[in-house]
């Protein structure tokens, strides 16, 4: 799976269990709704800053956006 996709299904996972809507979600880190959005859709490589910027306001380790997804179909 592209790096990019699997970074996306991270962040969209992660989001929703956390409550956020991706509106309010994009607020609380200080972006755009239709950055986080190209983001989660893996159509958009974002830096290591914003990547910090997004692990800190989902309080988990940078690390974690790119874990290998589990319970995901593997199809690209």
């Amino acid at each position: 799976m592209d790096v990019r996709r699997r970074l996306g299904l991270n962040l969209k996972k992660l989001r929703e269990e956390q409550g956020f809507s991706q509106e309010s979600f994009a607020d609380h880190c200080g972006l755009h709704r239709t950055y986080i959005s190209g983001i989660e859709r893996g159509v958009r490589n974002p830096t290591v800053v914003i990547l910090d910027k997004i692990a800190k306001a989902l309080k988990v380790p940078a690390g974690q956006l790119l874990d290998e997804a589990r319970g995901v179909s593997r199809k690209s």
